[in-house]
């Protein structure tokens, strides 16, 4: 049987039409575009995501919490969330074995999503809808959520799971890259502070996406607005401060997280001015003192994080990240490490910046 008519027998048991080609660019999960009407159908990645009862419990719940507030405060509750579309006997996904596991979700219409165009309006508005999917969300119960991916920014952890890679070396690639070796070690010394800051109480534990990409914003496609937040797999407890330091690893960046002409790689102060004032005219009020001391660093943070977890992936024999060319993770390793070099440089401008914004 093709890979077209599995689609479609799976489809049979959600009841909602006919798969027709692959959609986006996720690096996780495989995902499909449904027609008559339009859905989304993903394959969810059970090698990552190993518990989807959990995953769709925490996703359902987020949605619709987010629907309820945006129908309370006259929003639009159709396209401001995502929604989960049940199977013919109620549950959250269909399973058809331990490998393959399904999703559906109502596509949302009317919208765009920005992939390499990164103007100041685009990171000012992709800073509004974090910052207002933060805010939302700013009373929901995060005791009920699952950690979907145990110790997800745990750095310290990812800076041991580096160093286990190191010594187990199991693709045998560790002696060609010392240097990225020894600088992601060099740097371990502060990588620590955000967990620190919440064990100790010092930095509130709130409800945070974990992965704010510019392309996981939908944007209304008639006004640039943004609308709705997506890709909600790693929506767990942890710091706002994984989210906005995440959301300017990428959107910082003066080029893509695997280009190899490295002399390209400069984070752009003018995109954190940007996205930092759209996400504090919503949350700017809700945040510690400490949450808006940290914001610069959070960005070096989330690079740094990000690099050292391609290079341990990279040694390991690349089995967590998709990779389209030898040495991809590699090159990615070394574009973050790039970045994370030239932020340090950045910080106190960065600082000023956010004084900046805050005083509107």
């Amino acid at each position: 049987m093709s890979r077209e008519m599995n689609r479609n027998e799976i489809l049979g048991h959600f009841q909602i039409g006919a798969v027709t080609e692959g959609y986006g660019n996720g690096h996780i999960n495989d995902t499909y575009l449904v027609t008559m009407p339009r859905y989304i159908l993903q394959r969810i990645n059970t090698s990552i995501f190993r518990n989807p009862e959990e995953l769709m419990e925490n996703i359902e719940n987020v949605t619709a919490f987010l629907r309820e507030k945006l129908k309370r405060d006259g929003g639009d509750f159709e396209r401001g969330t995502l929604t989960v579309v049940p199977t013919v006997d109620g549950r959250r996904y269909y399973k058809v074995d331990d490998e393959n596991v399904f999703r559906v979700y109502r596509f949302v219409e009317g919208t765009k999503t920005i992939e390499s165009s990164k103007t100041p309006e685009d990171l000012y508005e992709a800073g509004v809808g974090f910052g207002h999917f933060q805010k939302l969300l700013a009373d929901f119960p995060v005791e009920k959520l699952h950690e979907t991916i145990k110790d997800f920014h745990h750095t310290p952890k990812r800076i041991e799971a580096l160093r286990q890679a190191i010594r187990e070396d199991k693709a045998g690639r560790a002696g060609s890259v010392r240097a990225e070796i020894d600088f992601a070690l060099e740097n371990a010394s502060w990588a620590g502070s955000v967990v620190q800051g919440m064990e100790e109480g010092r930095i509130p534990v709130r409800v945070t996406h974990n992965d704010t990409k510019i392309n996981n914003i939908l944007f209304d496609q008639d006004t640039g607005k943004a609308l709705c937040v997506i890709d909600l797999d790693t929506v767990m407890p942890g710091s706002m401060l994984y989210d906005f330091g995440d959301a300017l690893r990428i959107g910082g960046s003066t080029a893509a997280e695997d280009e190899v002409e490295l002399e390209k790689v400069q984070f752009d102060e003018r995109a954190f001015e940007a996205f930092a004032r759209g996400y504090l005219s919503e949350m700017g009020e809700a945040l510690t003192e400490e949450e808006l001391a940290l914001l610069p660093l959070s960005v070096k943070l989330m690079t740094y994080e990000c690099g050292i977890r391609f290079l341990t992936d990279y040694l390991n024999g690349d089995t967590y990240f998709k990779i389209h060319r030898e040495h991809h993770n590699l090159d990615r390793a070394r574009n973050q490490f790039k970045l994370v070099a030239d932020i340090a440089g950045k910080e106190g401008l960065l600082a000023q910046m956010v004084g900046e914004a805050l005083r509107g």
